[in-house]
């Protein structure tokens, strides 16, 4: 679709809104919980706020992280994906505008290194966590029969939990964005963009071109060379899966439906 024709397409912007309302959601119901002591809290806020999320906004990303491992496999068009990035940013803005207003303590909204730990342990968890997050989102968007909002879900569980000793556990550049605009406290802020984003994009190379039942050296080979993916999915035959259809024919996201909230 061209440029033009997708600025004046309804589908376009109804999902550029849904982002930019997920990501506040979602955001905005894991800084609340964030108030409360126990680091329990707000993975599990986090976690049904994703599975939720996924079920009643039609599987947004609500993650730029997410969003730059679906542009990196040709999943998302280029004008869609940077609509998609500043929305997302601008609704994890606006939901930590309002959780600073409503908490008396805005402190434990920022995500840090901990104090016992360094920068690089915090990034090499927020790789592995993300990446964990991001090979269950592709997954469950190529499987049918997988129940999405609970696979994300547990996902968001089980990566704030492993990585929240070490950096917060955030998985999600915006969530990290917003209430560093709004405190002003941008320490190691670098390390909420660079792991999440290393996270993604690995964990997505690593699906299409090995574990997804379309997997191959060409399709491989056609997105590092910037050639139609979906053309060779569908003239060359699954070795790993019987089926006949096309990787991802069934729930791999078109530019227009997402791939979950993450």
């Amino acid at each position: 679709m061209a440029i033009g024709e997708e600025l004046h397409s309804g589908c376009f912007w109804r999902e550029v809104l849904a982002e930019a309302v997920a990501t506040l959601i979602f955001t905005g119901v894991v800084l609340g919980a964030s108030a409360v002591p126990s680091p329990l809290v707000p993975a599990l806020a986090g976690g049904l706020a994703a599975g939720t999320l996924s079920c009643a906004l039609g599987a947004p990303q609500a993650n730029p992280a997410l969003t730059l491992a679906l542009l990196c496999t040709h999943k998302l068009s280029a004008l869609r994906g940077a609509a998609v990035l500043l929305a997302q940013c601008a609704g994890a803005v606006l939901a930590a505008t309002a959780a600073r207003l409503a908490l008396l303590d805005d402190t434990g909204m920022v995500t840090r290194v901990s104090a016992a730990g360094t920068a690089g342990q915090a990034l090499c968890w927020e790789i592995f966590a993300t990446f964990q997050l991001v090979l269950t989102t592709f997954a469950t968007a190529n499987h049918e029969t997988v129940p999405t909002g609970l696979a994300l879900g547990s996902a968001v569980i089980a990566g704030t939990l492993a990585a929240g000793p070490f950096s917060g556990g955030s998985m999600n550049p915006a969530r990290s964005l917003g209430p560093a605009i709004v405190t002003g406290i941008w320490d190691d802020h670098w390390v909420y963009w660079v792991g999440p984003v290393l996270g993604a994009v690995l964990a997505g190379l690593c699906y299409e071109f090995i574990f997804a039942p379309g997997a191959s050296r060409e399709k491989l080979c056609a997105c590092l060379t910037c050639r139609d993916v979906t053309l060779v999915e569908t003239t060359t035959p699954s070795l790993s899966s019987p089926a006949t259809t096309p990787l991802g024919a069934a729930r791999t996201p078109p530019a227009s439906q997402g791939q979950g909230t993450a």
